[in-house]
């Protein structure tokens, strides 16, 4: 189950281990201690518009890697983890713009912002006569 909610299937989860780079010297050139996992969309078992919204935003496998410690147990729950928050982040559905008008305020400044800059082309024109 991710942060947001959804319900994963765990058959749809494919984990794979591998020899992680970095520092780590020996253990690491050793260990197989990189986790990545990957999760079908299709076969994940989520409802139909959040499936649909998944699709769109990441493809029909989403995959997430951690190779952040020298443990695999941890990470394994590292890569969950961030599989986790793409999945719940793809799946909220957008928010909807709420139109405004803008405030009286402002158009009194685009207003005047209009108007000086109307009179600094005024100035600018040949045969301009600051007394006539």
């Amino acid at each position: 189950m991710t942060p947001g909610g959804l319900r994963v299937d765990p058959a749809a989860l494919t984990w794979a281990v591998s020899r992680s780079g970095g520092p780590g010297g020996q253990h690491a050139n050793t260990s197989d201690t990189a986790v990545t996992v990957t999760v079908d969309v299709a076969a994940a078992g989520l409802p139909s518009p959040v499936q649909e919204r998944i699709f769109t935003v990441l493809g029909d496998t989403v995959t997430a890697r951690a190779s952040d410690t020298r443990s695999q147990w941890r990470n394994r729950q590292l890569a969950w983890q961030r599989l986790a928050l793409r999945l719940d982040a793809a799946a909220t559905p957008p928010r909807r713009r709420r139109p405004t008008a803008p405030s009286r305020a402002a158009r009194e400044k685009r207003l005047a912002d209009k108007r000086r800059r109307s009179e600094t082309k005024r100035t600018r024109r040949p045969g301009w006569d600051q007394d006539g």
